[in-house]
């Protein structure tokens, strides 16, 4: 039976595993498949494993568990190997390099954070601020534009809030990257401009989110702001 892969641990963590079980229907009890000083904690894989609730919930009640007690580095979910032996064959072939890992990670944890701007605010500042969009704007409210007009305007406003947007998102980031080990920027998704995880030691959690919150306030009430964390330093694995 092929073997779900969970998360690598050093041999320092104390790998409390008891009343967490992991994927399927019935779920699977956890083991661990150990090579020199690393682990990795596993479980058999369901023959029909899907990103189901069920199963995307066990997958990271695991990581929850392992992360409370010390340092890990998490897979993502789905990440299976066909037996122990290859899980085992992983761990020694790439042992120096989970180990510099777990040493980078060691007393981390990730924060994510995403941004997005009220879109009708951003649309006001860009005409209060552009002559050229203004009378664009006018021309088209007028109904006297024609197509190429109207194509002009939305040109032109895209490329403002992609440049606002730019501007801004640096900003933010060049404000909180001094109490972050790393970064990771990701693409933004929907409405948001900005979508970033930061490598946060415990010794600066403090300082992060309070420089968060008054970055967040600077900004004012246009801008949503949703930090989520801590969480296992998925981005950085």
């Amino acid at each position: 039976m092929a073997v779900y892969v969970y998360s690598v641990v050093g041999k320092r963590h104390p790998l409390r595993l008891d009343g967490v079980t992991g994927v399927g229907d019935p779920p699977s009890p956890l083991r661990t498949v150990t090579s020199g000083s690393l682990t990795a904690v596993v479980s058999d894989a369901p023959e029909d494993l899907r990103p189901k609730r069920r199963d995307l919930t066990a997958h990271q009640a695991v990581q929850d568990r392992l992360v409370a007690d010390g340092t890990v580095l998490p897979l993502r979910f789905g990440l299976t190997a066909p037996d122990d032996d290859a899980v085992r064959e992983a761990l020694e072939e790439r042992a120096t390099e989970y180990a510099d890992r777990l040493g980078a990670l060691e007393g981390c944890a990730e924060y994510n954070l995403k941004v997005k701007q009220d879109e009708e605010s951003l649309l006001r500042q860009i005409l209060e601020d552009s002559s050229e969009a203004r009378e664009l704007n006018d021309a088209v409210r007028g109904g006297t534009a024609g197509p190429d007009v109207s194509l002009a305007l939305g040109e032109l406003v895209a490329r403002e809030v992609e440049a606002r947007h730019a501007s801004l998102a640096a900003g933010v980031v060049e404000a909180l990257r001094p109490f972050a080990r790393d970064q990771q920027t990701s693409q933004p998704a929907g409405e948001d401009f900005l979508s970033v995880s930061f490598l946060v030691a415990e010794e600066q959690e403090e300082l992060f989110l309070a420089t968060e919150m008054s970055v967040a306030n600077q900004m004012g009430d246009d801008f949503e702001f949703r930090l989520n964390g801590p969480l296992p330093p998925y981005s950085f694995v």
